[in-house]
């Protein structure tokens, strides 16, 4: 798992991120206009919901599947949208430094410091957890974690990472496709369903999911006879 420490941790050690600023109301006045007389009526503009549906299975194997990915999504999810806190912080960063030395040497800083504090924790993944870890790092910052590996250090360092890794059936590139694959969809109905319950918080994924299409598709499918033998 030592790749993919490397990638999500690297983020953790930036300065604290800073705070937002004060936002302003979002209350928005219109006026109503009645025999000549202007009305002043105020609108809140509220966040979009999921209606999200009660939960059925076609049997005690997918609900049993649901339960342990729901365990492991739930595990991983902190450190995908740890590292989407703090790509941007981390970028600015690098982008600060002028020399190349100081950019190596800033990286050794960063390396020793996960070693000693955080390395330990997350090599406790299992290898379903990093791969599931690995998809939503593309959820949450809008990139493979091969990509971002190649960024952050080098292309062949990525390629060496990717290799190494296939040999544990986990892609470093693999994309968070909820409309292409079930385990995505069913993985982001966890995610929604957690943040409604305010178990997880909430942050937007970095490109748009339309998870009533998804929902649409699988639930469709799911719906559809088993072709038989002849």
């Amino acid at each position: 798992m030592r790749y993919i420490v490397y990638i999500v941790l690297l983020f953790s050690v930036m300065l604290p991120a800073q705070e937002d600023p004060v936002k302003q109301d979002s209350t928005e006045v219109h006026y109503m206009y009645i025999e000549g007389d202007s009305i002043p009526v105020t609108s809140v503009e509220l966040k979009e919901v999921l209606v999200l549906p009660n939960l059925k299975f076609k049997d005690r194997e997918a609900r049993i599947r649901y339960i342990i990915l729901r365990r492991k999504t739930l595990k991983v999810y902190p450190y995908a949208k740890l590292a989407a806190e703090r790509l941007e912080a981390l970028q600015d960063r690098l982008d600060g430094l002028e020399h190349k030395r100081d950019k190596k040497r800033y990286a050794k800083i960063i390396q020793s410091y996960i070693e000693d504090e955080f390395s330990a924790e997350l090599k406790k993944l299992t290898k379903t957890e990093g791969q599931i870890l690995v998809k939503l790092i593309h959820r949450q910052t809008g990139k493979t974690t091969f990509d971002l590996i190649k960024e952050l250090r080098s292309g062949w360092r990525a390629f060496w990472f990717n290799s190494t890794a296939s040999l544990f059936d986990i892609s470093l590139k693999k994309e968070f496709s909820p409309i292409d694959e079930e385990e995505d969809y069913l993985i982001e109905d966890i995610l929604q369903r957690a943040f409604q319950s305010e178990r997880l918080k909430r942050q937007e994924p970095a490109f748009e999911i339309d998870f009533y299409d998804s929902l649409n598709k699988w639930t469709k499918k799911a719906k559809e006879p088993s072709n038989s033998k002849s």
